[in-house]
């Protein structure tokens, strides 16, 4: 059983024949035709996902998250040099945020260890803190939320408004830790991209489609952002697809004449982003996924989850904190819950592979900070019953029992 959501791709389930059928059967009546002039199911599957999505109403598509991102940010560098000379084209990324294996994705990521061995980066690319309440900066303060929001106005200010195009956000940190933003973390990041005319860019390639119990993650905070990447769930692993959706607005700025026809639009290629096997295999995930009322079921097996794994903490001190949304959980693993001083790595690795040999396969943060690689990450499939899930806790309590307290 997997407690991991097959790597927080495979949404709707492994054995979907459902789907497997629709993509052979495009497959064998297109497969492929060049973006240039796009195809059927890529234009279906856009008007179907942008209905999800309120605000946006352009989609590019792709074949990797990374890819999606890559995009989004040669749109801030091209809006960048159309409107703003070129000066406006820093891309602020947050610590323990993680957006892709590419340099410039690196580039962006907020994990030391991710990083590690693959410089130099290119320029342009700058950190804001983190929004970990569990790991405070300022200690105990009631105003967590503003106050990490904040940081990011402190940056922009010692960079230059003028100089900052855009911030790149998960909505939920994933690999990081699962870090669920505090209240009033994003109605002030809001105001301030709004501000200093900053755009938001969220990277939603794995909570999107459903994980946290709504179709997006940020679709729980509010907020409006600019430009929304995808990949792991949009097809549930059946094909290769990401996307990267967009405002109307921010279409219209790269598109923007000014001057040479030959540069007024946006000048990117994706070979494989003109398969179709992607959108057809998107449309009967999604498909699936409204039949099946599996965004609603994220949330409420995700409750029950919160709430079994709230008990364990109460059983077992090693567990730091409980944090996450749906079915996108995490478990900060402590040496004492006072003090917060996180395990060693081998302890994480030991629950797991405990898990592991009794048939519940979890996640775990790894490669991502120095010594804060300390975080389980449990993320099953959207299909996942409360038995299911009673079946990973059990298992999870006597890995806890036999590894940390034997």
């Amino acid at each position: 059983m997997l407690l991991s959501g097959g790597g927080w791709t495979v949404n709707v389930g492994y054995g979907r024949t459902e789907i497997a059928d629709a993509v052979r059967d495009q497959l064998v009546t297109m497969n492929y035709f060049a973006q240039t002039a796009g195809n059927i199911p890529a234009a279906q599957f856009a008007e179907r996902l942008l209905s999800k999505m309120p605000g946006l109403s352009r989609v590019y598509y792709a074949n990797s998250g990374s890819e999606a991102n890559e995009k989004a940010f040669k749109m801030v560098r091209q809006i960048a040099a159309k409107k703003y000379g070129g000066k406006k084209h820093k891309i602020l990324y947050r610590e323990r945020d993680y957006h892709g294996t590419t340099i410039s994705c690196l580039a962006a990521s907020g994990q030391v260890e991710r990083r590690k061995q693959y410089g130099p980066f290119p320029a342009g690319f700058v950190e804001v803190p983190h929004c970990c309440e569990y790991r405070s900066q300022w200690g105990k303060v009631d105003d967590y939320g503003i106050r990490a929001a904040n940081e990011i106005e402190r940056v922009i200010l010692e960079e230059g408004p003028d100089t900052v195009g855009a911030i790149c956000l998960e909505p939920i940190t994933a690999g990081g830790g699962v870090i669920v933003p505090p209240a009033g973390y994003w109605d002030r990041v809001q105001e301030i991209c709004r501000q200093y005319k900053v755009l938001l860019h969220i990277d939603e390639v794995v909570c999107g489609l459903g994980r946290t119990g709504a179709w997006f993650g940020y679709q729980h905070f509010g907020v409006e952002p600019d430009i929304v990447t995808m990949a792991k769930g949009v097809a549930s692993g059946y094909a290769a697809i990401a996307c990267t959706v967009t405002t109307e607005q921010v279409f219209e700025w790269v598109e923007d004449d000014d001057g040479d026809p030959s540069m007024d639009y946006f000048r990117d290629i994706s070979t494989f982003g003109g398969c179709t096997a992607g959108p057809i295999a998107a449309m009967a995930n999604l498909n699936i996924i409204e039949r099946e009322k599996l965004v609603e079921n994220a949330q409420v097996q995700g409750d029950f989850l919160l709430s079994q794994l709230y008990a364990l903490q109460k059983k077992y001190p090693v567990i730091g904190e409980v944090r996450g949304k749906g079915l996108f959980v995490g478990l900060e693993l402590v040496k004492d819950q006072n003090s917060k001083t996180p395990v060693d790595e081998q302890v994480s690795m030991a629950i797991a592979a405990h898990c592991l040999q009794n048939g519940v396969i979890i996640g775990r943060a790894n490669r991502s900070l120095p010594s804060l690689n300390n975080t389980l990450c449990l993320s099953p499939a959207l299909i996942v019953t409360r038995e299911d899930i009673q079946q990973m806790v059990d298992t999870l309590d006597q890995a806890f029992a036999a590894v940390c307290y034997s």
